[in-house]
């Protein structure tokens, strides 16, 4: 705590600065690769999605990424309740285990991911937080492997991304519960990463989910030394705060949200982060009994305008205007269509972030035309698919991470597999999409 506070006065005008400088590519190089447990391999720990169902408790997880990186950039996420931390907020409780003390390590001549030598890349103690990354050295290395001593909890993704290059395209997800039911939640088709991707294929941004039920900005606060210290080696902090502070309408608590909204700002600037602020997702009146005072959304407007931001999502209008996309309490996003729409949202509001500056490309449309994602219905035992490049390959993987089904390319096909819930890996020349589905 005491390390942010003091840098506060020295660096933030340098942050301002910062804004200006173009996002630098971090490569994916894990995605679909199998991940090694020793009992087996998988690829729903590399598939992009989150789906709670397909977990790991393994103690020892293996990916071959193959030489090329100098430097990888680790991430992983665990399940518990879906919150980031269980103990920031006394609002609400959160239950969890996190991947808390193991090491990284790094290969260049094993064949399975456990024979042959390893190194000791980095050694990871109490963490307590269900999202991270960790950067390491990877010079003439072609494994990684996570080592773990003690309960790993639910392991739902690990990614690996290049980092060679100096690269920004680093994302930690600041959130509430609207943002913790969401962003980390299994039903959505793709995340605000791989619409980025989609619409961009040179970015393959890597995103971390932060959001904590019942938390409010006094709490946040209150814990900036732990999100610095667990989150503050990305380049972006994309935040949704601010309905626990607003909560029944009124606002009584608006100058302390409004005071520590700015300290938040000054802490990330601080430490060479770009805050990206979204306006407060609007309720559903009619079921809440209440919306957000206008005072809170014209605050993180002046906010956002006198730091220099960039404009983050507007949650607030969109929200009001699709009730649909509202769940049965009035207040936070339905399962499906309210966490599909805050992914597209932020990767709309992202997009400028990703435009080179010579480019003649217009605005985007707030149909999301431009993140045109593969899209499945599945009738029976047909799987029909569309928005898919011609010569795509679509695998049909069951949650166990067994291929059951491969088709080179077409729009249809029948699934030979027993009646269950399997996951449908896309691959195309730019990307790679992931979509559970279930067949009867």
């Amino acid at each position: 705590m005491k390390t942010w506070k003091t840098m506060l006065a020295l660096t933030a005008a340098w942050g301002v600065l910062a804004f200006s400088h173009a996002i630098v590519p971090n490569k994916l190089v894990s995605g679909g690769l199998p991940a090694y447990t020793g009992t087996g391999s998988t690829d729903y720990l590399t598939d992009g999605f989150l789906t709670n169902w397909k977990s790991s408790s393994a103690k020892e997880i293996a990916i071959h990424v193959g030489q090329g990186p100098e430097k990888l950039l680790v991430n992983w996420e665990s399940y518990g309740d879906c919150a980031w931390a269980v103990d920031f907020t006394s609002g609400c409780g959160h239950s969890g285990v996190a991947l808390s003390n193991f090491k990284i390590l790094t290969s260049a001549n094993s064949s399975d991911g456990f024979d042959g030598d390893w190194e000791t890349a980095a050694t990871i103690q109490n963490n307590p937080v269900m999202a991270r990354g960790v950067q390491i050295d990877f010079a003439g290395k072609s494994w990684f492997k996570l080592q773990s001593e003690g309960d790993v909890g639910q392991i739902l993704e690990i990614e690996a991304f290049d980092m060679t290059d100096g690269s920004t395209d680093t994302w930690f997800f600041m959130g509430t519960s609207i943002s913790q039911m969401g962003l980390k939640q299994q039903e959505t088709d793709s995340t605000t990463a791989q619409l980025i991707h989609a619409r961009f294929p040179e970015y393959t941004p890597a995103m971390l989910r932060g959001g904590i039920g019942c938390i409010n900005s006094t709490e946040v606060v209150e814990h900036l030394g732990d999100y610095l210290e667990y989150a503050g080696n990305v380049k972006y902090w994309a935040i949704e705060m601010g309905t626990n502070d607003a909560w029944g309408g009124g606002d009584w608590n608006l100058s302390t949200f409004v005071a520590n909204m700015q300290t938040i700002i000054d802490s990330a600037k601080a430490h060479g982060i770009t805050p990206v602020i979204a306006r407060i997702i609007a309720t559903d009146s009619a079921k809440a009994g209440w919306q957000i005072h206008p005072r809170f959304l014209e605050a993180l407007d002046s906010l956002v305008r006198e730091n220099g931001l960039p404009q983050g999502p507007d949650f607030y209008t969109h929200f009001l205007e699709h009730p649909e996309w509202i769940g049965s309490d009035g207040v936070h996003p339905e399962a499906n269509s309210g966490g599909k729409a805050m992914h597209r949202l932020w990767a709309e509001a992202l997009s400028p972030l990703y435009e080179k500056s010579d480019s003649s490309e217009t605005a985007l449309a707030p149909n999301f035309t431009r993140f045109a994602v593969p899209q499945v219905s599945v009738q029976g035992k047909k799987i029909t698919l569309s928005n898919v490049e011609k010569n795509a390959s679509v695998r049909l993987v069951s949650v166990m991470g067994h291929v059951e089904e491969i088709r080179p390319h077409g729009d249809s096909f029948q699934a030979h597999v027993a009646s269950g819930r399997y996951v449908l890996l896309v691959h195309e020349i730019n990307r790679q999409i992931s979509i559970p589905v279930s067949v009867k």
